[in-house]
């Protein structure tokens, strides 16, 4: 995936900002976005990472271990941290959405639903 991070953040915009009650805010030092008050992913500018929500990180992390880790101080959350040089960009819209309906109210899951079926 591309490292411009400004390129990235552009993405990330696109992406996500049209979701159903997303927003983005800063989170500590980061970039990040929130749905129904939850944060479910953040961007690690400075170290080219993205944090994202997930329940299936050691899925991901036995798949690829370079790509998809966590450290010390993820151990007790359900996040990991993602290397974006080397992650696919299906693989990041499949956990961004993954990691929106996760977190996301059984409303906005529904308006959500709507959307994709209105193309």
């Amino acid at each position: 995936m591309a490292t411009d991070m400004s390129i990235f953040m552009q993405f990330m915009r696109g992406f996500l900002l049209p979701l159903p009650g997303v927003t983005e805010k800063m989170c500590f030092e980061d970039p990040a976005f929130y749905v129904n008050g939850k944060i479910f992913t953040s961007v690690k500018l400075g170290k080219e990472l993205l944090g994202i929500h997930t329940t299936e990180r050691e899925k991901w992390m036995e798949r690829d271990p370079h790509t998809f880790f966590i450290t010390p101080h993820y151990l007790n959350y359900k996040y990991m941290l993602i290397c974006l040089e080397t992650v696919s960009p299906d693989d990041v819209k499949n956990l961004l959405i993954t990691a929106y309906l996760a977190r996301a109210t059984k409303k906005l899951v529904k308006e959500y639903e709507a959307m994709i079926s209105a193309g």
